[in-house]
């Protein structure tokens, strides 16, 4: 005569009774703390603990990212003033060029890190890159530029997601 299978409980949740377990550790896992892998479900500290060594970044590529970031938003600032001055044709030109500054930010960035990778140094270089056009939009806010200090919000709410987009990954549509 076969026994009925043990109850499981939730390694996280005593009181939930599950069927579920981790892929990896095998731990009995509930469904609120079960992540969907493409190979199954994980519990939260296996994820937490195979995201860790995908983050490569070292202390300079902090630094690096940073410098170089802040530098070449600053010139895309400086020419996306440049190109605002032009008249109604600037307004096309700038919707267009800040996503391919941005774009060409994150290229550069990404070589000059060799590719690592890490949450907070995406967080770092976004950071950097509004900071490097904030010469730019202080300069259009103390001369009363109202078109200057508008098409540098453009620029920032342009390239800062393309820059994090370019880094991090993210797919947008599969």
């Amino acid at each position: 005569m076969t026994q009925p299978p043990a109850v499981l409980t939730c390694a996280n949740h005593p009181g939930v009774e599950t069927t579920l377990r981790c892929n990896r550790c095998e731990k009995p896992i509930c469904p609120k703390c079960a992540v969907l892998t493409p190979t199954g479900y994980r519990c939260k500290e296996c994820v937490r603990g195979l995201l860790k060594k995908f983050d490569n970044a070292e202390w300079y590529d902090y630094l690096l990212g940073f410098v170089v970031a802040g530098l070449l938003s600053l010139i895309g600032s400086l020419l996306i003033s440049l190109v605002g001055n032009i008249g109604f044709i600037g307004w096309f030109l700038v919707v267009i060029s800040a996503p391919t500054a941005g774009a060409i930010i994150a290229e550069t960035v990404r070589r000059v890190i060799r590719r690592h990778r890490a949450r907070p140094l995406f967080i770092t270089i976004i950071v950097a890159v509004v900071l490097g056009a904030l010469p730019m939009v202080l300069i259009h806010v103390l001369s009363l530029n109202l078109f200057g200090i508008l098409f540098q919000g453009i620029y920032l709410v342009l390239v800062a997601p393309a820059v994090y987009y370019r880094l991090s990954g993210i797919q947008l549509f599969k």
